[in-house]
């Protein structure tokens, strides 16, 4: 039987998200022990998730590289035991929606000064060529549902522990849709958190580069709380 990789696509650290909790070493030890081989770090990147005085008075470059030192202090625990890729939980003022963003990298941030003052709509119009936006938990409480042509696609499993995140109702959505990409992740935070969510590929994804690839091309299963379930490829 051909060996399988699990990817988790939604984790945040307490190193620059304030609403989590586990540190890294504890994130590497209890996603090597549940078997994932990569991890997509996912801060929560935006004004709305940094209230406080001192993080106003930032330049935007320290901005940048506040959120990009988390991910290379996650990357340095975990040495050669997981693969780990900076992504993005963003927020927009509109809303309260939240949008996991995959294939970031420091020089796009720092080109694009304060961009998550605009809005979801004119956000992907730049980046889809490069990245991937996905809604977060679309139907969970307080969220509004965008329209399909701002996104690339929609979180339709989130494994949250202590939010109702209303994933069938997510699912449901989604099929109405079926060109667009469909994700999974535990949305991690605590220490408490055991992982339940992610994607299964037939190899080991290592770069943003083989992620966005195995995203846009549905070469991926969706890990849920119902076991393992295919991607439609049809799109």
């Amino acid at each position: 039987m051909q060996k399988k990789y699990k990817t988790e696509l939604h984790c945040h650290s307490r190193d620059a998200s304030p609403c989590a909790d586990e540190s890294a070493e504890g994130i590497v030890e209890k996603y090597v022990k549940y078997g994932y081989s990569t991890v997509v770090l996912t801060n929560h990147f935006s004004a709305v998730c940094h209230p406080t005085a001192d993080y106003d008075k930032k330049s935007w470059a320290e901005k940048v590289r506040h959120f990009v030192n988390a991910y290379e202090i996650l990357k340095d625990a975990a040495g050669d035991r997981l693969n780990i890729l900076l992504g993005a939980e963003i927020r927009f003022p509109q809303y309260s929606n939240d949008y996991l963003v995959f294939g970031l990298t420091e020089e796009y941030l720092l080109a694009r000064e304060n961009f998550y003052l605009a809005d979801i709509q004119a956000f992907h119009d730049e980046a889809w060529r490069e990245l991937v936006t996905i809604q977060a938990h679309p139907f969970r409480w307080n969220m509004h549902v965008v329209f399909p042509w701002a996104v690339d696609g929609y979180e339709v499993f989130n494994g949250h522990p202590g939010q109702n995140s209303a994933n069938k109702a997510a699912a449901a959505y989604a099929e109405y849709y079926p060109e667009k990409i469909i994700t999974s992740g535990s949305d991690h935070h605590d220490k408490e958190h055991v992982p339940t969510g992610g994607i299964v590929t037939d190899f080991e994804i290592k770069t943003n580069e083989e992620l966005i690839e195995v995203l846009k091309g549905r070469r991926y299963s969706l890990i849920t709380d119902e076991g393992i379930k295919e991607v439609p490829k049809n799109g």
